[in-house]
């Protein structure tokens, strides 16, 4: 057998080779479309029906969310930002025992500012700014939705437009999910630094207030947290 032969031989077989193993990692390589709907949670739901079903077409665009935004470099809120922003959120949901609609609309007011404290795309860019918080936080993000709809919706009760205060209650509390998860991550962040060893504040005696409960009557202004 001549050496040009063998050479031939040599090439086919590592061909075949590096081949077997493209094949093989791409085998291992979970589905796009599982990992966009691991890494969107209810925001690939929501992505697939504003395409009417499309998958593909709700995947291209969540792919070119993680594309524009994936790479954000999310800033750190210092103890100041902190605690305006627990105490906002604290007074916007006691605000809603008497004025539900100022308070949604705080609440979405404050959602807004937030984010765009921690890095991402200001306010006054709503729907940037939601792309933005879906790659990052898509378990929460639809709560941002939620609460800055209802804080749009004309005055009124009912379901046909207009939002009434279970509606607006139920948008505060899904908006308190991206709120808590925003903060959560921002207190992470200040953790991390060695010339904040008081988390959150609480070395001077202040601690982040208890959201785990919206009252919803008067009578619930002085009961305890559930």
């Amino acid at each position: 057998m001549s050496t040009g032969v063998i050479i031939a031989l040599i090439v086919i077989v590592v061909a075949v080779a590096v081949g077997a193993a493209a094949l093989t990692l791409l085998n291992r390589r979970p589905p796009a479309g599982r990992t966009l709907r691991r890494r969107f949670g209810p925001e690939y739901d929501h992505a697939v029906a504003r395409h009417d079903g499309d998958t593909k077409a709700a995947e291209a665009e969540l792919a070119e969310r993680v594309k524009q935004h994936g790479g954000l470099r999310l800033r750190p809120l210092d103890s100041a930002d902190r605690e305006r922003f627990t105490a906002g959120w604290t007074a916007a949901q006691e605000r809603f025992v008497d004025s539900p609609r100022e308070a949604v609309a705080e609440a979405d007011r404050l959602l807004g500012d937030l984010a765009g404290a921690r890095g991402f795309p200001g306010v006054e860019q709503y729907e940037e700014q939601v792309s933005a918080l879906s790659v990052h936080h898509g378990h929460h993000v639809h709560g941002y939705r939620t609460v800055h709809r209802a804080a749009q919706a004309p005055a009124g009760e009912g379901r046909d437009g207009a939002a009434d205060t279970e509606q607006m209650r139920e948008a505060m509390l899904e908006a308190r999910a991206l709120f808590e998860d925003l903060m959560t991550s921002a207190r992470e962040d200040a953790s991390s630094a060695p010339a904040r060893a008081a988390r959150d504040g609480e070395a001077d005696g202040h601690r982040p207030a208890d959201t785990r409960r919206l009252r919803t009557t008067k009578d619930d202004r002085h009961a305890k947290p559930a």
